[in-house]
């Protein structure tokens, strides 16, 4: 139907009509943009979207964006390798799309391999034994529960949207913006960096101890102690920097190789947890033979003997055995003999007595040792000698290092790191929304219950000082966890060594591609030559540094003090990761909907708080160490780094704060105590929108330092529809000043017909809710005695009604471009207040304000207070210093008394020129250059009678313009009202009949626009203005001083006589603060007002006039 009224139309249209199908015939005069309107009518035509193809170029049809919308690409928009595979030819002519993976092999089964590794393996079973079953159990379900919780919170951050490749790092930053988002990467990264130095030493633990000990650099059979324990750390940084160096380079050259054999690693992984499940169940029936030496109470090292006897009977006598000559300084039984080793027997115990045993009710419970602490067997009677110390330690199993429950937690968190890896492959699922939560919780189930089950069953199975011998002494160098195993402690060992070597392989491919997206980000510049690779896109520079990070951790050597450091850095990231699913979820953003539904916000505190609670309970020092890294990150990112807006959750909780706060600033207004100038500072722009008297912002911020509410105002004159760039412009203006003077405020622009009412606008309408300005600063206008400026002085006046009428303070800062800029010191000086009137307390409290900044701090503050004839000046000025002590000023008091005097000829004469220049302004409506050249004339001519009649009176500062070059002062008067009458009056200079008799046809138009008179009365009652010669003789007599306005001859001569007081007090100040008088309250004595300030201030460098708002700002009390 549509369609056939728009053919009709263009119909009707014939061939003039645009859009008829023949733009050749149209019109006769087609041009480029014609044309390209008929071709893009063309291009929709028959599309049914004639009603919207003039927005088609910024609102594209829905049916030609839905394809590139269903099939997003994972990587981030406007990325640099996003950009080449586009660019890449070669890429086109081979488009091979690499096979996406499902939740198993894309998820699950790669939390698997990096969840389950190294601690399993080599400490699982010395937890056990130290921390005993109860113990270490709670320590697993502690850790299982907090990945757990992580992993709910990760899955409804990863299926809310499209989660390009970048994973844990990419969410958080998305999630609670740069800052947060580059602390706790470079946390993540630090953490990826220490596991593959964990699996790195793991490596090479099971390399020197268990497979071929032999090859130890260092040997260490026979030393004691620190000597042995400083040989096998050594061990443990050469081979280690050895295996570093050629992981590095196996990375560098063939990352692809290492992804190829990562289930050949986590085929070993669940080969080797097979093989210990298979033990468990052969235990309950024929459980091995892994007999340990016990002397006395004390486990003995099974290497050097080979009979657990002292003695055994060979025929008819007795022979020693090895185990005799450790102890004895020689083999006869006459020998000398360790003293514990006489005083007790030797007993054989099973190491595996097997599931069924009853062994469990036996390791309970903990068993913390301290370092070189002997391992000691329950239930066995010893005789021992307490002043006697330990002798041949080296023959027992000792304690390596001092255990307790924090240093088990830190130890054993990394084993159930790791949930990351299925939401970092997000890039390469099928479904990621689908795939990664269920995947991750998957995974995370069954380690937890392989961590749980294992606590049990090694409990259950294998005895207790085996389970606390660390590295398998007492069970003939056996790894303790392979002893249980099936069919042979070999398949743990290498089952174990590789997936270690696999674990450290995938941390040093991991980690520099988390830091080259960390770099490709820039939100950290110092990291950005870390985003750059090789031409395939391999960090190079970044793997280069992830190396040598490992490095420290090598160097470190020892696996349980290389565990918590991680530890620290993983419970971090995961902190952060249940801190935006809550913050997330409370906010109710609108672009939160995840499709995971299983999660709420009091679970994701709960994980919060437990990765918190576990961080100080695994090290309370290393926690703050981290913590202090990542604030440094926070604040480098937050100061130096770009500015990136990924609609992160912390402005959403900054917005959800503002509105809190403002909804609670509505209650009432702020108490006195809590009073501080919120300024509104109105700019002026010049025709290209640049700022005028950039030096307001700079008095701005040395009264704010920074504090409360700053807006930066400023006016555009014309409509919305046609002058928004340039406000535009000038709104970037302002910003621009406002960080060059370091203002922190808010910047407004307002487009109006006319300045008057922008201004009235911005004073009416600037702030939200309870916070809004309280203050206004405006500047003094500086040429308002010219007709151009007259503006300007009528916007200055209504500025200072506006204010007084809504109760808001006024300062005035006069010659602003003398004042300082924030890069200038006065080293010593004062700032002068002349407290004429009380109004609120301003005078008093803008100078404390100022003085708070570097630019004024050494300046010292003077009071000055006027007393009258009648007051008593001693104790005013005692009561004035009371008043400063109680509202704990430090300041300088000094009342000036002012006499009553006569009033001077010159404050008549000054009033004579102010008001007849006011009067003949009022009586003629001249154009613009009629009006500059009359002041010009009136003001010369009255200043020569001045200074003609009353030269000893003339102060020298008084002059308001300087006298014209050449010529006399009559003659100059005579030609301006001339000119004047010559413009305005008939032909006929000596008619004296009004141009309101005149007919219409002896006066032009353009004549008739320029001239308004008085009325008949008017002109009665002014002959002057009628009259040339009635107006030059007004000049050349002496004054009528009596017929003045009485009112304004007050003011002039206070103004005068104040003035003069204050230049002979305060000339020599840096600063003079004064009150500053109310406007007229009609419209007829604007200009007297502002000559009035202009007498006030003569002679000063830097004034500010302060106008109160109605209330007090100050108070005595605390």
């Amino acid at each position: 139907m549509l369609n056939n009224i728009s053919d009709c139309e263009e119909a009707e249209g014939g061939t003039n009509s645009q859009g008829d199908g023949n733009p050749k015939e149209s019109s006769p005069f087609i041009n480029s943009s014609s044309s390209s309107d008929v071709e893009k009518s063309q291009q929709y035509d028959g599309k049914n979207m004639a009603l919207f193809e003039e927005e088609m170029d910024t609102s594209p049809m829905v049916s030609s964006l839905l394809s590139s919308l269903a099939n997003y690409s994972n990587l981030p928009q406007g990325s640099k390798e996003h950009e080449e595979a586009e660019n890449n030819e070669e890429a086109r002519k081979k488009p091979v799309q690499a096979p996406r993976m499902g939740t198993v092999m894309g998820v699950y089964l790669p939390c698997l391999q990096n969840i389950l590794g190294v601690i399993l393996f080599l400490r699982m079973t010395w937890l056990v034994g130290i921390g005993g079953v109860i113990g270490t159990f709670t320590i697993v379900f502690m850790c299982c529960s907090t990945t757990m919780l992580t992993a709910i919170s990760m899955s409804a951050i990863a299926t809310n949207g499209v989660v390009p490749a970048g994973g844990s790092y990419y969410m958080i930053s998305r999630s609670l913006g740069p800052e947060f988002g580059g602390a706790v990467g470079i946390c993540f990264y630090l953490g990826t960096t220490f596991a593959g130095a964990m699996y790195i030493l793991g490596c090479i633990e099971i390399l020197l101890i268990y497979i071929v000990p032999q090859a130890a650099i260092f040997q260490i059979e026979g030393l004691e102690g620190a000597e042995a324990e400083a040989g096998m750390l050594n061990n443990m940084r050469v081979y280690g920097t050895i295996v570093l160096s050629f992981m590095a380079l196996v990375v560098f050259v063939g990352v692809k190789y290492v992804n190829k054999l990562a289930l050949v690693f986590l085929a070993c992984v669940i080969l080797s947890i097979v093989a210990v499940y298979a033990g468990v169940i052969k235990s309950a029936f024929d459980p091995p033979d892994f007999p340990i030496c016990v002397l006395g109470n004390r486990t003995l090292v099974s290497k050097g003997f080979d009979l657990c006897a002292k003695t055994i009977e060979r025929g008819n006598s007795t022979v020693t055995t090895k185990l005799w000559k450790l102890f004895c300084d020689s083999e006869f039984l006459n020998a000398t003999c360790d003293e514990y080793f006489v005083n007790n027997n030797v007993s054989q115990v099973q190491g595996i007595p097997g599931v069924t045993s009853g062994i469990l009710a036996e390791n309970l419970f903990g068993f913390y040792m301290e370092k070189n602490d002997v391992l000691e067997k329950r239930g066995i009677p010893a005789v021992v000698d307490p002043d006697v110390p330990v002798s041949n330690s080296n023959r027992y199993v000792l304690a390596d290092i001092t255990s307790f429950f924090t240093l088990l937690v830190g130890i054993y968190f990394p084993s159930v790191t790791g949930i990351m890896a299925g939401s970092n492959r997000s890039g390469d699922l099928q479904d990621a929304q689908k795939s990664i939560p269920i995947g991750t919780i998957l995974a995370i189930s069954t380690t937890s219950a392989i961590y749980m089950s294992s606590v049990v069953l090694f409990g259950a199975c294998v005895e207790g000082v085996v389970l606390r011998d660390k590295f398998g002494e007492g069970v003939n160098g056996n790894l303790v966890i392979g002893t249980l195993a099936w069919p042979s402690p070999w398949v743990i060992v290498f089952g174990s060594f590789f997936s270690t070597c696999g674990a450290g392989l995938q941390s040093l491919t991991g980690a520099p591609r988390l830091l080259q997206a960390i770099a490709r980000d820039g939100i950290i510049p110092f990291l950005r030559v870390f985003g750059h690779g090789k031409a395939n896109g391999e960090p190079t520079w970044a793997l280069l540094l992830t190396a040598c990070i490992c490095e420290i951790g090598i160097i470190i050597a020892s696996l349980d003090s290389v565990a918590p450091i991680l530890s620290m850095f993983f419970l971090m990231c995961y902190m952060f990761v249940n801190l935006a699913c809550a913050l997330q979820t409370l906010l109710r953003t609108p672009n939160w909907r995840p499709r995971f539904k299983f999660y709420h916000w009091a679970l994701s505190f709960l994980g919060m708080s437990l990765c918190l609670s576990l961080m100080f309970i695994c090290s309370w020092y290393y926690a703050i160490v981290a913590m202090v890294i990542a604030g440094c990150i926070y604040k480098y990112i937050e100061f130096c780094g770009a500015e990136k807006e990924w609609g992160d959750g912390i402005r959403g909780i900054s917005l959800s704060a503002a509105r809190y706060a403002l909804m609670r600033l509505e209650e009432g207004p702020p108490h006195t105590k809590n009073w501080r100038p919120q300024i509104m500072v109105l700019m002026g722009l010049d025709g290209e929108q640049n700022v005028e008297q950039p030096r307001l912002l700079s008095l701005t911020n040395q009264l704010k330092a920074g504090k409360g509410l700053t807006i930066v105002g400023a006016c555009v004159e014309g409509t919305y529809l046609n002058n928004s760039a340039q406000a535009q412009k000038a709104d970037q203006a302002l910003r621009k000043l406002m960080e060059t003077e370091r203002v922190k405020g808010f910047s407004q622009v307002v487009i109006s017909t006319n300045l008057r009412d922008a201004t009235s606008h911005l004073i009416q309408a600037g702030g939200l809710g309870g916070l809004r300005h309280n203050t206004v600063m405006v500047s003094f206008p500086k040429n308002w005695k010219q007709a151009e400026d007259t503006q300007h002085l009528r916007n200055f006046i209504e500025v200072v009604r506006e204010t007084t009428a809504a109760s808001l303070a006024l300062i005035v800062p006069k010659n602003i471009s003398a004042y300082p800029s924030n890069g200038e010191r006065f080293t010593e000086g004062h700032i002068d207040v002349w407290w004429i009137v009380h109004d609120g307390g301003m005078l008093m409290l803008l100078p404390f304000l100022l003085r708070q900044h570097k630019v004024w701090r050494k300046c010292k503050m003077r009071i000055f207070t006027v007393a009258q004839m009648d007051d008593n000046s001693i104790q005013m000025k005692k009561d004035v210093m009371t008043f400063l002590y109680h509202l704990r000023l430090d300041a300088e008091v000094e009342v000036v008394e002012m006499h009553d005097g006569d009033i001077s000829a010159y404050t008549y004469e000054k009033t004579l020129v102010m008001e007849q220049r006011t009067q003949i302004l009022k009586e003629m409506h001249l154009t613009k250059n009629e009006r500059e050249r009359e002041i010009q004339s009136i003001t010369d001519v009255s200043r020569g009678s001045i200074r003609r009649k009353n030269p000893s009176n003339l102060h020298p500062q008084k002059s308001i313009t300087e006298e014209p070059a050449g010529g006399s002062m009559e003659e100059k008067a005579e030609e301006e009202v001339q000119l004047i009458q010559g413009k305005n009056a008939t032909p006929t200079p000596t008619s004296p009949t009004s141009p309101t008799s005149l007919s219409a046809g002896a006066i032009t138009p353009g004549q008739e626009m320029q001239m308004t008179w008085s009325d008949d009365t008017e002109k009665g009652n002014n002959p002057s203005v009628t009259n040339p010669e009635t107006t030059r003789d007004m000049f050349n007599m002496k004054p009528e001083w009596e017929n003045l306005n009485q009112s304004n001859v007050r003011r002039m001569h206070h103004a005068q006589k104040l003035n003069e007081v204050i230049v002979k007090k305060s000339q020599e100040a840096k600063l003079v603060l004064l009150n500053m008088p109310g406007p007229p309250k009609n419209r007829t004595g604007e200009e007297n007002y502002m000559e009035f300030l202009e007498v006030l201030t003569e002679g000063l460098n830097r004034v500010l006039l302060v106008r109160g708002g109605g209330r007090e700002v100050i108070t005595i009390y605390s």
